[in-house]
């Protein structure tokens, strides 16, 4: 089976230095702290694939857009060199000099030459291969952005391969699934403008595709400000991470601070009375109130069924770990916990802390307990 394989070098850095994407400002997101981090987790998908002994050669773009991770496995490929790469530093990292134009013309490229195209990237680059692929070909997404809302996307790099298995098998069927982007400046200015793109066909097995975004519904809104506000009673002393969403967004406005809506704020409880510390934070700020014994209070993803690594990455695996699974405050409305949720941080030990269950506030009376896969 031939397949193509795309990857954005820069898809995800904006995640941990809070700027909610990376389109446009990948300057300012290494000025920040940040390095590139799609590389890592587009090796983590041929490892994985490494394992199952696969009939594949892949058709890939050059240095950064794909060759770079497949040289270091043995896997054949073949490099579709479209036009010289060349590399720029910034602040002491080295990045591809490389546009969206690259995806699309190394997508048009590939179209005719494979059976599947994956791609590496976000909503961004899923938009950008579908504009090219439409419905001609299958795409999968393997996930190493900031946002990922839409339908495409494996739950993680190494369910990727396992999709890509499944798929090559004749185990996965063939399904729509919606391409969502948004507007990152609107979104970094916590507004939500999402758009849907079309929809694109995707192998589908169920536990391995992640849903696509969902609002809370209208009917819902009343019982999840009761929550809230239930919750908001309960708070002892201390110091919290308030994570991004509009459920959290609602317990910051209840609290009487200024926070974001699509970002993480660090709040002190005393008295009862809220004083916001850090407004928007990364994960240096996040890493620097470790001392103070914090709780983290997020919600689940809509649609994603995500708790942490869609849209939060500033919960970094370094964050997590030293933060115990009890000091974790999950809200959620019903309609949200469908099942099992998700953790995907790309370390495994953190992962593997986080699996289990975990208590779900889901009405100012109650809590479920919600398995975390």
């Amino acid at each position: 089976m031939r397949v193509g394989l795309i990857v954005n070098p820069i898809a995800g850095m904006g995640g941990r230095v809070a700027l909610k994407g990376t389109d446009g400002v990948v300057e300012e997101a290494i000025k920040r702290g940040a390095k590139p981090v799609a590389l890592d987790f587009t090796k983590l998908f041929l490892n994985e694939l490494s394992h199952y002994g696969l009939d594949v050669e892949f058709l890939t773009g050059p240095d950064g857009l794909g060759e770079e991770a497949l040289k270091e496995f043995n896997f054949p490929y073949r490099v579709i060199k479209h036009r010289e790469i060349k590399y720029r530093e910034i602040s002491g990292v080295k990045i591809p000099d490389t546009t969206r134009e690259d995806t699309k013309t190394l997508a048009k490229l590939m179209k005719d030459k494979v059976g599947i195209l994956l791609f590496a990237g976000g909503d961004g680059t899923a938009r950008d291969v579908y504009e090219v692929i439409d419905k001609e070909k299958p795409i999968l997404g393997i996930p190493t952005g900031v946002k990922m809302f839409s339908g495409v996307f494996a739950t993680s790099p190494e369910d990727a391969a396992r999709l890509l298995v499944e798929f090559a098998k004749g185990n996965a069927k063939l399904v729509e699934r919606e391409i969502l982007d948004l507007d990152e400046n609107a979104y970094r200015h916590d507004e939500v403008k999402a758009k849907l793109y079309g929809k694109a066909l995707t192998p589908y097995v169920e536990t391995l595709v992640q849903g696509a975004k969902e609002t809370i519904p209208l009917d819902e809104e009343g019982e999840l400000d009761a929550i809230v506000e239930a919750i908001v009673e309960e708070l002892e002393d201390g110091v919290y991470f308030l994570g991004a969403g509009s459920t959290i967004k609602k317990l910051k406005d209840m609290l009487g601070i200024d926070g974001t809506l699509l970002g993480v704020d660090i709040v002190e409880i005393k008295n009862r009375k809220a004083k916001l510390l850090v407004k928007d934070a990364q994960e240096k700020d996040l890493l620097e109130y470790l001392h103070r014994n914090p709780k983290i209070i997020v919600t689940v993803v809509g649609g994603l069924n995500f708790l942490f690594g869609r849209g939060n990455q500033q919960f970094s695996p370094e964050v997590l770990r030293h933060i115990p699974k009890e000091n974790i405050i999950v809200v959620a409305t019903p309609s949200k916990v469908k099942g099992a949720i998700r953790v995907y941080t790309g370390d495994r030990r953190v992962d593997e802390k986080l699996k289990g269950y975990i208590k779900v506030r889901i009405s100012p009376w109650a809590e479920r307990i919600v398995k975390v896969i």
